[in-house]
């Protein structure tokens, strides 16, 4: 299919409409349960598994991204897209009627197999129906819907749990849902594939056993023990035999196209590391303010949504600057915003205040949104449309992997800190971010703690800074080329 023959689509404002809904709609889910959750664990219990809740839904997104991608262009984005939103909503319907966290557990593995579909498509579809020039504003919006989930998820989400039960949290994605079908079933043109319609399933399941062992492994590293070894093992074993496989199947996941080219190769690696930057405030922020600060986790809240205001706002103006600069120009102005925003995170002090944590988030916030729009649109303008769907796939995929990697490596960055400052100390973060317990500790014990517990931090935030440096490197393999000239 030729370019132009993909743009010759009428309506395309009520597909973007339809697209930005189911966007928003896995979007929202990611705040709104977690505000819910401590509601949810006093009606189910089961506190030990909570952290499952929010692990099975990354995990099977996160297998699921690169299977879609593949999918969507060997049998069609519409036909796809759908399978994912039918998948999410019955998830979304289950998991409010779930009566034990076994069951939401369960169900939430449902759910993530539906984003994982609804995530990339939705990216890929408008990109199908907008021209290279007009991608990079179009992208502007999609990403605004993450600054508007991002503001409206936590207060909706209190609200319902506070006047309805729990379950209406899941349900309300439901209407959401439905509105994107019809308006994607009336307005999105069904386009016939010209491939093989075959899955490979042999790289498949190499795909799904290595990234299921990968993240296991990096999401449940403190719990797993010696047993991470293994994980981290089977891991790469299946990474073998997955090269291995795709050297000489006929339809690889991951057509030759992708390795040979230098723009998507470090479209990808640029998403990875920004995905491992991006925890380092979003993980630890939060922490500096309840736990240094003594802030409350709204005030933490609300500096960190600072973060998803900056990305939509960076990322539409990206799009208006790679058409008057561009690729490069664009992508090395957002590396440095988000290596300034990083060192600004080194600034922080116990006495610092929410207006200038808020101020820092907004700083990365803008660098990731610049940089992240920069590596999608140069990669969704240069690969072709039969392509297409498993490149924007792997972009989304590995920012998935680099936030996986990210919370472990930070995480274990905090945790040597704290045992070689407070080798004594029983779960010091866990006393210290609880204001009852907090009251306990003497005055003494309490400035130490928290001056320990700075320093530390201060290491995560240094190594997140070193992390930033290198979306600088990926920003100079950028082509000096606009969009409009592709």
């Amino acid at each position: 299919m030729t370019e132009t023959a993909e743009l010759n689509t009428e309506h395309r404002h009520w597909i973007l409409i339809g697209c930005m809904l189911a966007m928003f709609m896995a979007a929202i889910e990611v705040t709104i349960v977690a505000t819910a959750m401590p509601t949810i664990i006093a009606d189910l219990g089961g506190f030990s598994q909570f952290g499952w809740v929010f692990s099975i839904y990354l995990l099977t997104q996160a297998v699921s991204v690169p299977l879609y991608g593949r999918l969507a262009d060997m049998w069609g984005r519409k036909r796809l897209l759908f399978i994912g939103v039918s998948l999410f909503l019955l998830g979304s319907i289950l998991c409010g009627f779930a009566h034990s966290m076994a069951w939401l557990i369960l169900f939430r593995a449902f759910q993530g197999l539906g984003a994982g579909a609804i995530m990339p498509l939705t990216s890929t579809i408008v990109a199908d129906v907008y021209s290279p020039r007009e991608r990079a504003n179009v992208q502007g919006w999609l990403s605004s819907v993450w600054g508007v989930a991002a503001i409206i998820g936590p207060l909706s989400g209190a609200w319902l749990v506070q006047h309805f039960s729990w379950s209406v949290i899941f349900w309300v994605n439901v209407p959401i849902g439905a509105i994107a079908m019809l308006l994607l079933a009336r307005f999105l043109p069904s386009r016939e594939q010209n491939q093989a319609t075959t899955l490979n399933l042999t790289g498949s399941c190499w795909l799904m056993i290595c990234v299921t062992a990968l993240l296991v492994a990096l999401l449940q590293a403190e719990v797993l023990g010696f047993w991470l070894v293994p994980f981290l093992l089977l891991a790469v074993i299946a990474a073998w035999r997955l090269k291995q496989h795709e050297q000489r199947a006929d339809a690889p996941l991951f057509p030759l196209e992708i390795w040979r080219s230098r723009l998507i190769v470090a479209g990808n690696i640029g998403n990875l590391i920004i995905g491992a930057s991006m925890m380092g405030i979003s993980a630890f922020l939060p922490t500096w303010i309840q736990g240094i600060t003594g802030g409350t986790p709204l005030q933490a809240g609300s500096a960190l949504a600072m973060m998803s205001i900056g990305w939509p706002l960076a990322s539409t103006l990206s799009g208006r600057l790679m058409l008057i600069t561009s690729y490069r120009f664009t992508a090395q102005l957002g590396a440095l915003l988000l290596i300034a925003g990083s060192a600004l995170l080194l600034l922080l002090r116990s006495d610092s205040s929410i207006v200038q944590a808020g101020f820092t988030a907004f700083v990365i916030g803008t660098g990731m949104g610049m940089t992240s729009t920069t590596f999608l649109v140069s990669v969704q303008n240069h690969a072709h449309y039969d392509i297409r769907g498993i490149c924007t796939a792997s972009i989304m995929f590995s920012r998935m992997i680099g936030s996986a990697i990210g919370t472990a490596l930070l995480g274990a960055v905090l945790n040597l800190n704290l045992s070689l400052r407070l080798p004594q100390a029983d779960d010091p973060m866990q006393k210290i971010m609880s204001p009852e317990s907090r009251q306990t500790l003497s005055e003494a014990t309490l400035h130490d703690w928290t001056g320990q517990i700075a320093s530390s931090l201060h290491w995560v935030f240094v190594v997140s800074l070193l992390i930033a440096l290198l979306t600088l490197w990926v920003a100079w393999i950028m082509p000096r080329q606009r969009p409009e000239v592709e």
